[in-house]
C-alpha cells in the first residue's frame, strides 16, 4: 500500500493550498508541491509565472480564484493565461506576440484615396 507524504514546506513559504506553496528567495521564486520543489523562475519573469500558475490550474492542483487571491492579480488575468495555456501549451507564453505594423501610405493607396475623395465618397 502506498504511503501518503505530508506536505512539508520550507520555512517562509506561502501556502497556496494544502499541497502547493511558493517561496521567494532573493530574485527567485520556487514552487513546492508536497515537499518537493517543482519549478523555479526569476521574480520578474512574468511569462514563466503565468505559465506555471496556469499549469497548476489546468492540472487541478489549485483553483483560479486562489491564484488571483494569493498573488493579488485580477481573476480575468488568470483566466486569460489559462486560455492561452489550453490553446498553445507552455510554448504560448514565450512566443513573440503578433503586433500590427504601422500603416504605410504607398503611391497607389494615395492615388486611390484621392480618386475617392474627388468622387465625393
Amino acid at each position: 500500500m502506498p504511503q501518503l507524504h505530508l506536505p512539508l514546506f520550507p520555512q517562509g513559504a506561502t501556502e497556496v493550498t494544502a499541497s502547493l506553496a511558493f517561496k521567494r528567495e532573493a530574485d527567485q521564486i520556487t514552487y513546492y508541491h508536497g515537499s518537493l520543489p517543482v519549478f523555479t523562475h526569476a521574480a520578474d519573469d512574468l511569462a514563466s509565472f503565468r505559465m506555471i500558475t496556469s499549469q497548476f490550474c489546468v492540472s487541478g492542483h489549485v483553483k483560479q480564484a486562489q491564484i488571483a487571491r494569493i498573488f493579488g492579480i485580477p481573476l480575468v488575468t488568470v483566466k486569460r493565461a489559462i486560455k492561452r495555456y489550453r490553446e498553445h501549451g507552455p510554448r504560448g507564453f514565450y512566443i513573440e506576440r503578433k503586433r500590427r505594423g504601422a500603416a504605410v501610405l504607398t503611391e497607389s493607396v494615395l492615388a486611390e484615396a484621392q480618386r475617392l475623395l474627388l468622387e465625393g465618397i
